[in-house]
């Protein structure tokens, strides 16, 4: 049985080029490309790497590849990740790990952001099958609720509780995050500039017209796709 997540990692890793500054997000695609990206030792060698992900920069130190702290980057040559889901325009949403905001500095400041995986990902629109994240600070977090309520009445608010304590789980940058689940997805640019509006918003998890290209590995093979806009 095909393997599609490492498919589109071999793919993404034929872009890649002597010498560039290369930005990794995190899942398991992106753990295939590290991996292949190491098998080449004159390559990887060449190569900086910085991460959004604590289990990325793990794998990249164990193959002993240069990482560099997103904090003294302010370009990197392509930033790769993976998504929940994207559409034809390439906006995607990224729900699983909480570390959008990270994820989403890396993908502004790279002149391309390539998004990788299987084509499951893929649909024509984004739905409501995966929630927004959002990543609140603390202070503000009872009235950003409240705003959302008002804004998004169908919608399920979840904070998120750590499973290994019992306590609110908290992001990298050690604020509060919550889980919206719309019945029904706003139109992605009217979704991205209500959030973001809210005051103590730090970031949420849509990717609005940021990716560039889209690596996907399905039945049919590989495909890319450029944003339809």
């Amino acid at each position: 049985m095909t393997d599609h997540k490492l498919e589109a990692a071999k793919a993404a890793s034929t872009l890649i080029s002597s010498g560039q500054t290369i930005g990794l997000g995190a899942g398991s695609t992106i753990a295939h490309l590290v991996n292949i990206i190491a098998q080449n030792p004159e390559l990887a060698s060449s190569l900086i790497f910085t991460s959004s992900s604590f289990k990325t920069t793990q794998l990249l130190s164990k193959h002993g590849l240069r990482i560099q702290s997103p904090a003294l980057l302010n370009q990197l040559d392509i930033y790769f990740d993976g998504c929940d889901q994207f559409d034809s325009e390439l906006n995607a949403l990224k729900s699983g790990g909480g570390i959008h905001t990270t994820e989403k500095i890396l993908a502004s400041m790279a002149k391309e952001f390539i998004i990788l995986g299987d084509d499951a990902k893929f649909e024509h629109q984004l739905n409501e099958t995966y929630p927004l994240v959002i990543e609140i600070l603390p202070q503000a977090l009872q009235i950003v609720l409240f705003k959302l309520k008002e804004l998004f009445p169908s919608a399920t608010l979840t904070q998120r509780i750590s499973t290994q304590k019992d306590c609110a789980l908290i992001s990298d940058n050690g604020n509060m995050l919550v889980d919206v689940q719309f019945t029904e997805l706003p139109p992605p640019a009217q979704l991205n500039t209500l959030v973001k509006m809210i005051p103590g918003v730090v970031e949420h998890s849509l990717f609005y017209q940021l990716a560039t290209k889209a690596i996907i590995s399905g039945e049919n093979g590989i495909r890319t796709i450029t944003p339809k806009r």
